[in-house]
């Protein structure tokens, strides 16, 4: 947990110019007064009557549509302060400094920038490092064009920079060094996607990779799958009466955990836009392994011997010898009779209810490939009848795993801010990581194992620099893992 920070303060600066900070597209703030290095406040947001030119003229084309989407958020009689900041540096620019630079790596253009330093006589340039707050606070509309004391001291910490502390660093050798925007089309791109993102879950997506990419953002903001609109209702349809909707479910949860149908029968399919019909299958999938089975969504009542029953006697029908081999399950909502319960057990059945199914959905939409499917072969073979105890239980060991590596990921970025390294060795991480209360404790070759891992293309949370032995590798942040709840 980073220190604890009391800020008394607000600075003013314009909505747009703040909004650009906590998106990350720059560092730099042009206040009206100079800023001692290491001063801390928070962000107050004010119009642009102060800027020198029309906001059009002012910013960059791509920016505009931000610019007007704050200004117009703006309130007449609170304000929202959504961020934080301290001051790293402050500079002045004369007329003996080209603006060229400063263009290129924010959101204003040449024309305002020149504009502002013939009003003011030169420009103070703050290079400022920013920290989004947990939630908006709202204060009072205030007259000062500076700084203003807030109503209540406000505690904060620095758990939630808009930049790591090597992102930030890079960013501020380019300004200081001058260095041209690398991909300027990238920034181009990022603007137009940008419009779209409220209203498309891919584009929000591109939108925030793209941003990563550019540097604009180190955090990785958990990912939205468009399929969690339908995954969060199987619960609630498998325990309603619309059988046809719950299948058509099942099908699509079984084809997002990763089964695959390469049979052309509509009678034994994982169709997901079809159903079973009458006389068919509800599901049937034959890889990674075959696995065949029956839904039942219901609301109250009970789930009889029948339903096991007609797995049997439909599968048997369908398959012929393919079916033995299959793993068999029900999905059913309902409590199973006696009856029921003992033809499963008799029959190599397993069963689980529609929340256990959505359990492994999600975990599987929010980190894509996390439900090995053999691991949950094995749990279905180890649990004929009920088997939801089993898959639960599962469940815990991978959202474990993904914790220890989550954990993983954090030691590597803490290690590399707090000592100031490039890259680190597996002994270093070692020790960053038993010292921070991990979730799991590791051996050293296991950790080692995880951070290949981790650092493969596939995963990109860390890099890897090879060295002429394996426990000589070196390992760098790159991106969050973020744990979901």
């Amino acid at each position: 947990m980073n220190q604890q920070v009391l800020l008394q303060t607000a600075f003013c600066l314009p909505t747009p110019d703040i909004e650009a900070l906590i998106e990350g597209r720059m560092i730099a703030a042009i206040p009206r007064i100079f800023l001692n290095p290491g001063r801390q406040f928070a962000l107050y947001p004010s119009d642009v009557s102060s800027n020198a030119l029309p906001i059009e003229q002012y910013y960059r084309s791509n920016f505009i549509p931000t610019a007007q989407k704050s200004l117009a958020e703006l309130g007449s009689e609170t304000v929202q302060i959504k961020a934080w900041a301290k001051c790293e540096r402050c500079q002045v620019l004369d007329d003996s400094e080209s603006l060229d630079f400063l263009s290129q790596l924010t959101v204003w253009t040449k024309a305002g920038l020149e504009q502002t330093r013939v009003k003011r006589g030169h420009i103070f340039l703050a290079y400022l490092r920013v920290y989004r707050l947990p939630q908006p606070i709202e204060i009072p509309v205030h007259p000062s064009p500076r700084f203003i004391p807030l109503p209540q001291p406000l505690t904060v910490t620095q758990d939630t920079p808009v930049l790591s502390q090597t992102f930030f660093e890079q960013r501020c050798r380019q300004m200081e060094e001058r260095q041209p925007p690398q991909h300027p089309e990238l920034e181009e791109l990022q603007s137009a996607i940008a419009l779209l993102s409220n209203s498309n879950l891919a584009a929000k997506e591109l939108d925030q990779d793209i941003k990563q990419f550019l540097g604009w953002s180190s955090q990785s903001i958990g990912r939205f799958d468009s399929d969690f609109i339908w995954i969060k209702t199987i619960a609630d349809v498998g325990n309603s009466s619309d059988g046809h909707h719950f299948e058509k479910l099942v099908r699509k949860s079984l084809l997002k955990l990763g089964f695959t149908n390469s049979r052309n029968d509509p009678k034994a399919s994982l169709n997901p836009e079809a159903t079973g019909g009458a006389g068919g299958i509800d599901f049937y999938a034959d890889a990674p392994y075959p696995i065949v089975g029956e839904c039942k969504a219901t609301k109250s009542e009970k789930v009889p011997s029948r339903t096991p029953g007609q797995l049997i006697q439909l599968g048997k029908n369908h398959l012929q010898q393919d079916y033995d081999p299959c793993i068999k399950l029900i999905v059913a909502a309902g409590e199973l009779t006696p009856d029921a319960l003992r033809t499963t057990l008799n029959n190599q059945i397993s069963v689980i209810r529609p929340e256990t199914l959505q359990h492994l959905v999600e975990l599987q939409a929010q980190y894509k490939g996390a439900i090995d499917l053999l691991k949950l072969k094995a749990c279905l073979q180890d649990a004929y009848g009920l088997a939801d105890d089993k898959i639960e239980q599962y469940l815990v060991e991978v959202r474990q795993d993904i914790a220890v590596r989550s954990h993983i990921v954090q030691s590597v970025k803490s290690f590399q801010e707090n000592a100031g390294l490039g890259e680190v060795g597996v002994d270093a991480i070692y020790g960053a990581y038993i010292g921070s209360s991990p979730p799991k404790p590791l051996m050293p070759n296991e950790l080692r194992d995880i951070l290949i891992e981790l650092s493969s293309p596939l995963t990109g949370y860390l890099g890897r620099s090879k060295g002429n032995e394996l426990n000589r590798d070196r390992f760098y942040f790159l991106r969050d893992l973020p744990l979901i709840h």
